[in-house]
């Protein structure tokens, strides 16, 4: 896995590049934004959903993004 310095990636981009990704693997997290609580962290929040919606994601990245 390579490592990415945090700060170098807007929050904003992280949030559409993650939306995206997973709308091709068939996953929506409706919540998922920007925190702008926190705007000096650059954290991105990704919200609450079901238990069977938090588990889309973990099977996707095991069949290697397919859902």
């Amino acid at each position: 896995m390579t490592t990415t310095n945090h700060q170098a990636i807007a929050p904003s981009t992280a949030v559409e590049s993650l939306r995206t990704a997973l709308a091709d693997a068939g996953i929506v997290l409706p919540s998922l934004t920007v925190d702008t609580a926190s705007p000096h962290l650059g954290l991105v929040e990704l919200g609450r959903v079901r238990a069977d919606v938090a588990a889309q994601p973990t099977e996707a990245l095991r069949n290697g993004g397919r859902s």
